[in-house]
């Protein structure tokens, strides 16, 4: 996605500043999945994991006409192994930061 410059350079600039910026608080991790990953754990589309206040987990899956809460434990386990698989494919934090950088120079 990054690479299609939708909207042109400038618009292509602005959002890997935009990015870049979202790095900098000390509670936010920004991580790119490398496109030699032409399978990964995320494929199957967006989803979202919840605490509540009561320390109980919740995930919710997107679909492109629909989107599911899901709170059986056994759904939710697995949506949490997704996340770590996700998480172990795509480049660390500071090499995502990084691989930023180098394409925003490079406009």
């Amino acid at each position: 996605m990054l690479l299609r410059h939708t909207g042109g350079e400038e618009v292509t600039r602005e959002l890997l500043g935009h990015l870049l910026a979202c790095t900098e608080p000390w509670n936010v991790e920004l991580q790119i999945m490398p496109q030699r990953q032409p399978y990964h754990a995320g494929t199957d589309g967006p989803m979202q994991l919840l605490e509540t206040p009561e320390r109980q987990w919740v995930g919710y899956a997107e679909g492109q006409k629909t989107g599911q809460l899901v709170s059986g434990r056994e759904a939710v386990s697995v949506m949490q192994m997704r996340y770590a698989k996700m998480r172990s494919q795509a480049l660390s934090p500071a090499d995502s930061a990084e691989l930023l950088q180098r394409m925003r120079g490079a406009l």
